[in-house]
């Protein structure tokens, strides 16, 4: 037969049209006998682009897709949409468009792009997190954390992103400026916010790491998970304040150095500075935690001040003076430390700076006690100048003395953890309403379940920022009470946008369910995921989240199992022509369809593939999208050469192998 051309074009279009038209194509079978394979790529943004990053994400999710189909699998795969987020807003502002019309539209067309790639999905099983019946689950689950005590409202030191306009979590925060404005300083703002209390999880989160996770997720993740949770093991001590019923309670992992403590140190916003610190005081101590929060952890210069108060220490009896030091955290801990000089780089550093006392009550076995201190030692040793305890090591000691304290009331053994509780509170209009209504009589009430969603209103004005706009629309704020009658007001915070990541991959097994998020009997049959993929940049905000909600979940009995994925897969950047992580926010993307345009679905899908290990960033780079065209040729030429040819095999001997094979 005459050489046949390859037409990018002709053959793509064909194919897709094709496969679009067949909407069970590629619908996993829900009572197949074949073993099942879940594999879901993190859902995208709707920003109303793909970039080549998005392709790479893409393109090793659906290759990992048809090759497990081709293995006899029975292959669930699925795709849909992160909704909510600021970015709409912010469009919205700037296009005078309504963020659920932009994003609607965005959708639209990031899915005929999707579809004009030939990937894979199931579009049957699509969710939105932006709809109503997704995001009424968000709810939902908002009042089963009530009901558990694991939600709950307070006044707390939050970060402030003056640019997006809201609060932001810890995790949202890289080297004091805002996750998604690099260059905008976090500001410490004073709110009422509600909490989600990860905490409670945090011994099995950082435990399952290695019980569970090592071998099927990356290092890289799981050692980035072990040192935001933060195990610590110590003991908290109170020193009583001088002259005064207070006592400042201190956590350390060393106790054994109690003897060498010379100074009790104090966060700047530590509620005992009200009480302690004159005007000047209060107002140098404001300066410090602003300064700070514009500061990444490392690039803190560490200072403080005396408070002209002083504190007993328990053990030694010895009178010490209280200090105000920038360095100290108020979530960490308590919110102060026993500075022990001696035994401590920070302490030494910051002791040796403003002349106060060094007492070495440490040393290495084997050698003398130094008792000019020129350099801290920071090891376990014998202890020295620690009246009954001396001769002990510090193992020994920490357990004796921390002991002592609990036994006589002034303290107790003590494990804390970095990771503090996740603030979900939004201060916007494009996120999940916050289900509770504020009573004057009644106080906080839980919305009661019948009259889930909450839905957000349509027609609010979105402009300022400081406050959510819902609070500007009395039809959505001003409600009767469920308890009594009265009348009260909505919660206007809406909820961190990771709310709605948190468990999406349970709503793709039973994406149109009225009555529930899912069915368990459903999802135990595909959850956890074979394999998920996705950028590690979420290792300590989605992927921890989403661990920590798995529980929850499991907790109510809804999971039999503890994490989501059985396998997590973090595939490199792609990068733009300026070397930076390619974002349409960065103005650096390359955009696909002219790739398409110009080369083909395939050849771009191929280069994505092969340009670098897939673990590893990859420019993009145009010119190296010629290798694939001659490697699809090749395979083109291959088979319209010998697709008339007979088989020289033996048909019924090769099924024989293909079923051991599968």
């Amino acid at each position: 037969m005459p050489e046949i051309a390859y037409d990018h074009n002709q053959i793509e279009l064909k194919w897709q049209d094709r496969w679009n038209a067949d909407a069970s194509l590629y619908r996993a079978e829900p009572d197949s006998a074949a073993p099942k394979y879940y594999v879901v790529e993190m859902l995208p943004y709707p920003s109303g682009r793909l970039h080549m990053g998005h392709v790479r994400n893409y393109s090793i999710g659906d290759a990992l897709a048809r090759y497990m189909w081709m293995r006899g699998y029975n292959v669930r795969h699925p795709m849909g949409w992160d909704a909510f987020g600021l970015p709409a807003e912010n469009a919205a502002i700037q296009r005078n468009r309504h963020p659920r019309e932009w994003t609607l539209t965005n959708i639209q067309e990031m899915k005929r792009q999707f579809r004009r790639m030939g990937f894979a999905y199931d579009w049957s099983l699509e969710v939105t997190t932006c709809e109503p019946e997704y995001y009424r689950w968000n709810q939902w689950f908002f009042l089963k954390m009530m009901e558990r005590g694991l939600a709950y409202r307070k006044q707390a030191l939050l970060n402030w992103c003056p640019e997006c306009g809201t609060v932001l979590a810890n995790e949202q925060v890289v080297d004091g400026c805002c996750w998604r404005h690099e260059n905008v300083k976090v500001e410490q703002r004073a709110m009422e916010q509600w909490f989600w209390k990860i905490t409670a999880y945090a011994e099995e989160l950082l435990r399952d790491i290695d019980q569970k996770l090592e071998g099927g997720w990356p290092e890289r993740v799981l050692s980035m998970q072990r040192n935001w949770i933060g195990r610590s093991e110590g003991a908290e001590v109170d020193f009583t304040l001088e002259g005064s019923p207070d006592k400042i309670r201190v956590f350390t992992t060393r106790i054994d150095t109690i003897y060498g403590a010379t100074v009790v140190i104090i966060a700047p916003e530590h509620p005992l500075g009200q009480k302690l610190l004159d005007e000047a005081g209060r107002t140098r101590a404001k300066e410090m935690v602003d300064v700070r929060a514009t500061k990444g952890p490392g690039d803190v210069v560490k200072e403080g001040f005396a408070t002209g108060a002083y504190a007993i220490n328990p053990f030694s009896g010895a009178r010490m003076p209280v200090w105000v030091g920038n360095f100290v955290l108020m979530d960490y801990g308590t919110g102060a430390i026993m500075a022990v000089p001696a035994h401590d780089e920070r302490d030494f550093e910051f002791c040796t700076q403003y002349g106060l006392p060094i007492i070495p009550v440490v040393r290495p076995e084997g050698k003398p006690i130094e008792n000019r201190v020129t350099a801290p030692f920071c090891d376990d040793g014998l202890v020295e100048n620690s009246g009954e305890y001396s001769g002990l090591t510090s193992e020994a000691a920490r357990r004796v003395i921390s002991n002592r304290a609990k036994r006589e009331g002034f303290g107790e053994p003590k494990v804390t953890f970095r990771l503090k509780d996740w603030g979900i509170s939004r201060q916007r209009y494009w996120g999940t309403p916050i289900p509770v209504i504020h009573c004057p009589k009644c106080g906080v009430v839980p919305v009661p379940e019948k009259d889930l969603p909450v839905v957000l209103p349509i027609d609010v004005k979105i402009g300022g920022k400081g406050r959510s706009p819902l609070e500007d629309v009395p039809s959505f704020v001003n409600v009767k009470c469920p308890k009594c009658g009265e009348d009260a007001r909505r919660e206007t915070d809406t909820m961190d946008t990771f709310v709605d990541s948190s468990w999406y991959f349970y709503r793709y097994c039973d994406p149109h369910n009225s009555s529930a998020p899912f069915d368990p009997a459903i999802t135990e049959k595909w959850m956890p995921m074979d394999q998920y993929i996705g950028g590690v940049t979420h290792a300590i905000l989605h992927l921890l989240y989403s661990r920590f909600f798995t529980r929850f979940m499991r907790d109510m009995g809804m999971a039999q199992h503890s994490d989501p994925a059985k396998n997590l897969f973090t595939q490199g950047m792609v990068l733009g022509a300026d070397g930076s992580a390619m974002s349409q926010s960065k103005g650096n993307t390359v955009d696909p369809e002219e790739m398409i345009e110009k080369y083909g679905a395939d050849r771009c899908r191929l280069f994505v593939l092969f340009a670098a290990p897939p673990e590893k960033d990859t420019p993009c780079n145009e010119s190296s999208v010629g290798g694939q065209r001659r490697f699809l040729e090749r395979v083109w030429k291959f088979v319209t050469r010998n697709v008339d040819r007979k088989s020289d095999g033996d048909p019924a001997a090769d099924r024989r192998a293909l079923r051991k094979l599968h």
